[in-house]
């Protein structure tokens, strides 16, 4: 597909990430070069571009969170210095572990996006550059429309964004985040086999815990650079255990079983967590949430545990 300014490759996935890249080749006369001086300034102005983009389809205004935006800056660094595009890090780690072995605690999705040869390296242009990238996501008709739907995500609350410019080369990552429950600390690496515990609280008690998920994937080796420059779709693993929570006193579900984990009226809950695998690797446990009891369940909070 052709457009006036700029060529685009998507690629949608289960987890309505997608890839654009963005390529220019004319170079014009600049003034300055774009540094980490300006980064708030341009976060600030993503978030602006963003709130209201979700402001014209009545959907809730995003807070900026530092610590995806950190995360996703240190991505943004790691394509641009080494050229790719990818969901993927040269460490093998796809989004949500990135987010997860940081400390985050919100459930994910992850916005890419790279322009090869811009025009001008000055601060202006390449703020210019970052509201056409994001806007190109936007813009997104289906069924290659990942980006729109993850920017229009009606369950997400929080949002960080990572910048890189690497000589003509740009990068823009965008982190969306679902903040529903709020996780006591803990551990965040523990022994193949062992057990975990899990706690803490629904930010609005009206809310349920509808299931714990809990995804085990072997430890990341780096990829071949080549293999990260190819598009692909990203998503959790296949080796999952799900966990209910507790039916009430003289209850049990239809299998005859009681649950897995407790929960109470105010929206407290506590769950104990086997690392099912004796062997090293990543766990993500996700928190699926509904807002109403006939709500479609959504991703609420996350948490990441290297076993090794």
């Amino acid at each position: 597909m052709k457009f006036t300014r700029r060529s685009f490759i998507t690629l949608a996935t289960p987890f309505a990430l997608s890839l654009p890249a963005i390529a220019q080749t004319p170079i014009v006369a600049e003034r300055g070069r774009f540094t980490d001086e300006q980064l708030p300034l341009a976060r600030e102005q993503l978030l602006k571009q963003v709130n209201a983009e979700r402001a014209a389809a009545g959907l809730s205004e995003l807070k900026l969170d530092d610590l995806a935006s950190s995360v996703a800056n240190e991505h943004a660094r790691d394509m641009a210095a080494r050229e790719f595009l990818s969901h993927w890090g040269s460490d093998g780690r796809k989004p949500f572990q990135r987010y997860g072995l940081a400390g985050g605690t919100a459930a994910v999705q992850e916005n890419c996006s790279a322009a090869t040869d811009i025009n001008s390296v000055s601060p202006a242009r390449v703020l210019n550059d970052l509201r056409d990238m994001h806007q190109s996501m936007l813009d997104e008709v289906p069924p290659q429309d990942g980006h729109r739907k993850t920017i229009l995500d009606p369950y997400h609350t929080h949002v960080g964004f990572g910048i890189a410019l690497n000589d003509r080369s740009l990068r823009l990552d965008e982190l969306y985040l679902a903040r529903y429950l709020q996780i006591d600390p803990m551990t965040t690496e523990a022994k193949p086999g062992a057990t975990v515990r899990i706690s803490g609280r629904l930010l609005n008690p009206s809310h349920f815990i509808n299931e714990i998920d809990v995804y085990y994937e072997p430890l990341p080796t780096p990829p071949d650079i080549n293999w990260l420059r190819i598009a692909r779709s990203v998503s959790f693993s296949e080796d999952v255990v799900r966990m209910r929570p507790r039916a009430l006193p003289g209850t049990v579900y239809r299998d005859g079983t009681r649950g897995d984990f407790d929960w109470d009226h105010k929206g407290q809950f506590h769950a104990s967590i086997k690392l099912f695998r004796n062997e090293p690797g990543i766990y993500t446990i996700v928190c699926i949430v509904r807002r109403v009891p006939n709500d479609k369940g959504f991703p609420g909070a996350q948490v990441c545990i290297l076993s090794k």
